[in-house]
């Protein structure tokens, strides 16, 4: 999509001369392409090829520090040209270039301005001005941008070319590492260039321009070609020379030819792969060397070591004991400790009456909706425990595996429910070591403006080390588990430990260098 009309999420009206103070100048200027030459070497791409998909075998680094705090932002490339020009074409050549996962394109054809009822009859009749800086929604534009370079979760409204309107669904992208932001005002406002960490500008031919957009209208969205034609001297060309042409000048590179000049896609690619390594960062080895020697949190919550607890520890400890054994006591503590995870959430007094006619005051929960998110593999064999106790709850998955390279987490996929952000969420994961896939796991439904006062981290076993890395980047989580041990050894397993859980609850062998947080791949 190049340059029609864009999505918003707000319902204003377009097209005058007026409220651009936000907007560059437009200044008329001769510039010739500037242009370098580079030498791009390849590894092997992390991914596994099939006859109907892609699947990633590299998932998405720690974009937070030991605080749990944002410390990178995601590398932004804004790419800017005319219409029909091969933005998208250059997007698309940069994203399979750099052959890396959580690449996210952002196209402005996806923030135009709600059209009023006049507005849309102008549209119709190719009389509404598309390519005026008024007819995009540069608030709701910026704001979606900041987010997402933040690693927020962001709704991207859908828009219609056909009808010049937006659907009523809107797109949910998150978890962007780099985000290719494509349109031609991309350039044109002063807070969006702000968060632009390259600018590419895409210069094209006029008259190739003008063939590629009749082609497009007259095949793919259903115009005449009288009508395209009159679009275009009326508004598309006078729009570029006064808006578009003259943003060149911001350009770090300009890229003649568009996706068939793969020396500066190169180039562009070399650049990108830099930043990311610039951008790595070591959040494991940050977690093993931080809160040693202190108090355990109060946000932590452990399970009384009764007779019975103690007992079903014995029985799951013990390296001897059966795998049918360790399932059935690994589910009564799962109970158990759902049940203690649940007299955490806020309630309110409710009477009601009892069938012989008297009052009795008794709670409810008091909030919106409790959801659930296992943390695979291990995590997942607390969903039934979690089902049988909460009627209709809804459950999310968050995949986070360990890098045997880096020892660093990795978030490789996730699934969560729409509104999460309102629902008190319990997390769960099985084993806690050094917190650090907990942590990972946390940040996500940060991201999600899920309130940290409404996540209870919940682990059949922690370690100090992990208790206090979580507790630490995240004060206000509340953490539920039925007991702690108290060392993490140099491979980073919980000492005396209960093993690898997910292995032995499902009975697969353990990889050579596991940790108690270490996930098998998903089946996709």
């Amino acid at each position: 999509m190049e340059n029609e009309e864009k999505t918003s999420s707000v319902s204003t009206s377009g097209g005058g001369e007026g409220s651009l103070d936000r907007l560059l100048p437009s200044v008329s200027t001769g510039l010739s392409p500037r242009k370098r030459t580079t030498s791009q070497c390849k590894s092997e791409p992390p991914l596994l090829r099939t006859s109907k998909r892609t699947i990633y075998t590299a998932g998405r680094p720690p974009w937070y520090n030991e605080h749990g705090t944002q410390s990178k932002d995601a590398f932004v490339i804004g790419l800017c040209g005319g219409s029909a020009s091969g933005k998208t074409t250059v997007a698309r050549k940069i994203i399979e270039a750099l052959d890396v996962p959580w690449v996210v394109l952002l196209s402005m054809d996806s923030f135009y301005k709600v059209l009023s009822p006049e507005q849309q009859i102008k549209a119709a009749s190719n009389d509404y001005n598309f390519d005026h800086p008024d007819a995009f929604d540069f608030d709701l534009l910026t704001h979606t941008l900041r987010k997402l370079k933040q690693g927020k979760s962001v709704k991207i409204p859908v828009y219609d070319f056909t009808t010049h309107g937006r659907q009523k669904d809107w797109k949910t992208v998150y978890g962007a590492s780099v985000i290719i932001f494509e349109g031609i005002m991309s350039f044109a406002d002063k807070e969006l260039l702000k968060l632009l960490d390259m600018k590419l500008f895409v210069d094209t031919d006029s008259d190739i321009r003008l063939v590629r957009r009749l082609r497009r209208d007259i095949s793919e969205r259903g115009r005449e070609i009288e009508g395209v034609i009159k679009q275009y001297n009326k508004f598309v060309k006078p729009a570029f020379e006064q808006y578009i042409e003259p943003t060149m000048r911001l350009a770090d590179i300009v890229v003649p030819r568009g996706g068939g000049n793969m020396v500066a896609i190169d180039l562009i690619v070399q650049h990108v792969h830099s930043q990311l390594e610039e951008r790595e960062l070591s959040v494991r080895a940050a977690l093993a060397s931080a809160h040693q020697a202190q108090p355990l949190p109060e946000t932590l919550s452990v399970l009384e070591s009764t007779p019975q607890v103690r007992g079903m520890h014995t029985i799951i400890r013990n390296k001897e004991t059966s795998r049918d054994e360790f399932i059935f006591y690994s589910k009564r503590l799962m109970r158990l400790l759902i049940e203690r995870a649940l007299s955490f959430l806020p309630s309110q007094v409710h009477v009601v009456q009892t069938p012989q006619g008297e009052d009795y005051e008794g709670r409810t929960f008091h909030g919106k909706r409790i959801t659930g998110v296992s943390i695979l593999r291990a995590g997942e064999t607390m969903e039934p425990a979690l089902r049988a106790v909460c009627k209709d709850v809804r459950i999310g998955k968050i995949l986070i595996q360990t890098n045997q390279d880096t020892g660093e987490p990795e978030l490789h996929y996730l699934r969560l429910p729409k509104d999460i952000s309102e629902d008190h969420v319990i997390l769960m994961d099985c084993t806690v070591s050094t917190g650090a896939a907990a942590m990972m796991a946390v940040r996500v439904l940060l991201d999600h403006d899920v309130q940290e006062d409404k996540i209870l981290l919940v682990s059949l076993l922690m370690a100090e080390m992990g208790i206090h890395s979580v507790a630490y980047a995240f004060p206000q989580v509340k953490i539920i588990t039925t007991a702690v041990d108290k060392k993490v050894n140099d491979l980073f397993h919980i000492i005396p430990g209960i093993g690898n859980f997910g292995d032995r609850y499902f009975g697969t062998d353990p990889p050579p260098d596991w940790s108690d947080e270490d996930i098998d791949e998903p089946s996709y």
